[in-house]
């Protein structure tokens, strides 16, 4: 494999990528960016990642790095002499990683089932989901960002699925910000970062691709 110590590989509405993508502008860190057809997965994918054979994959050096949020811890441990993105104290550390884990394991999953299920069920997945976020809002709280004053890890785990909210929004008719307004403020607040922005594509685009998407699949 020649070319490029950091490569990446990765699709360009995955929420998922969009967080390898936020972690390495922190850093300034520049990289090779590979896009990948997932329908038709690339020799390399399947080489640097024969597990899952998912994006987002990092190749550091020739060597392969899974899962975005230990990609982002790996970042961070990498390249520690700009922008952390862990706080420096253990117990803070700790709370970090407990809030991206608990993204990881509700958001996705509540998200999409809040806009495809139909009737009484969309709309109890629609209430599933508000209360996983005000969990969310709660730990926020007044702060800036999650674990505090500075933008770092958890914001990561959570701020990439602020570009498809429009779209299960459209689909299960709510509102996300009307029952979490410092939730969106949050958001906001990342989206003025210049990692963040850059990163995120417009939601109206990730509409289009997921109806597109759908409509393919017959849905």
């Amino acid at each position: 494999m020649v070319g490029s110590e950091v490569i990446l590989l990765d699709f360009w509405p995955s929420m998922f990528g969009m967080r390898v993508r936020i972690a390495l502008a922190e850093k300034g860190i520049e990289y090779d960016y590979k896009e990948q057809d997932l329908p038709d997965k690339s020799t390399l994918l399947l080489e640097m990642n024969p597990v899952h054979k998912k994006i987002p994959v990092l190749i550091h050096k020739g060597k392969p790095i899974n899962e975005s949020c230990i990609i982002v811890q790996y970042i961070d441990e990498t390249w520690k002499d700009k922008s952390p993105l862990m706080p420096s104290d253990p117990y803070t550390r700790a709370q970090a990683r407990f809030w991206a884990d608990y993204v990881d394991k509700k958001v996705y999953d509540a998200l999409t089932k809040s806009g495809t299920l139909k009737g009484e069920e969309q709309e109890k997945a629609k209430k599933e989901f508000i209360e996983i976020l005000k969990v969310l809002e709660g730990q926020i709280g007044e702060k800036p960002y999650f674990m505090g004053e500075s933008f770092g890890y958890a914001d990561i785990a959570l701020v990439t699925f602020y570009c498809w909210f429009y779209t299960f929004e459209t689909l299960g008719n709510y509102s996300i910000e009307k029952e979490c307004p410092k939730l969106i403020a949050w958001a906001k607040r990342c989206m003025q970062r210049e990692s963040v922005s850059k990163t995120l594509p417009d939601s109206k685009k990730i509409y289009e691709f997921f109806m597109e998407m759908r409509s393919k699949l017959g849905l």
